[in-house]
């Protein structure tokens, strides 16, 4: 199956999505499409919004950069928006306040189950994508040539210089997970917006930054991403997390 196909594929959600509400008539309300704070999750809204858009023919409003996990679910909760993109770790432990787990179908599958009990809401299947974290090396670090996973990074004999966000270090999937690694480190974390990550590493201020798998950035040959062999990292498949009031309201 081409790549074209399979990400394509990742969007029937949304069609079926769509597909109840057409069914639910046409609603005097504006459906509200929220997003977090990230490029990636304004494009998320975005396409969802117009799809809907399109397939509905009717108004949908757009409510984004609402902030982190919890701010997103809270308007959620309250009626601010009606649907916004989510991921299923980033519900795991900043929403329910669980301890990370590592396998993707049992993460779905307890925070669906949660969020139709505490919260009234459908977690629609995945996107099709992981937006887990993923630490980054230079492509020129003298390093760089004999490690391919994190694993094999605590076993170098100088430490490492590490750069994330503040964001990556107040999680408790973030910070907590990488140091289960025993990563030798020549200083302590360094906090920066995660804007400055790449720009911090090209300039050697630090020797490796934790971004996500889904930066465009990391396309450049320029870096080179090393595998959480241990799967420390809990899965953060991208899915909709839709108040069942949006879905069941009639005219």
């Amino acid at each position: 199956m081409t790549y074209e196909r399979e990400r394509w594929r990742g969007f029937l959600p949304v069609l079926m999505f769509a597909g109840l509400l057409a069914g639910c008539g046409n609603t005097p309300q504006p459906i509200v499409v929220g997003s977090l704070n990230s490029t990636e999750q304004t494009i998320l809204g975005e396409i969802v919004a117009q799809h809907l858009e399109h397939r509905l023919g009717r108004k949908i409003d757009r409510n984004p950069n609402l902030g982190g996990s919890l701010n997103a679910f809270q308007a959620l909760q309250n009626g601010q928006i009606g649907l916004y993109p989510e991921y299923t770790g980033a519900i795991l432990t900043e929403v329910l306040k669980e301890q990370p787990s590592q396998d993707p179908s049992l993460v779905f599958e307890r925070v669906r189950g949660e969020m139709r009990r505490i919260a009234q809401s459908e977690l629609l299947p995945p996107l099709g994508f992981d937006n887990a974290f993923v630490a980054v090396i230079r492509s020129d670090d003298s390093h760089a040539a004999k490690v391919s996973n994190l694993s094999e990074a605590a076993q170098t004999g100088d430490g490492w210089k590490l750069g994330a966000s503040i964001e990556f270090q107040q999680l408790s999937d973030g910070l907590p997970s990488l140091m289960q690694y025993k990563l030798p480190m020549a200083s302590a974390p360094r906090s920066m917006d995660g804007e400055l990550l790449f720009k911090a590493l090209e300039q050697k201020s630090v020797t490796m930054v934790v971004a996500r798998a889904t930066d465009g950035i990391l396309t450049s040959k320029d870096w080179k991403t090393l595998r959480d062999d241990r799967n420390h990292f809990a899965p953060r498949q991208a899915s909709l997390l839709v108040r069942q009031s949006v879905t069941s309201t009639q005219p």
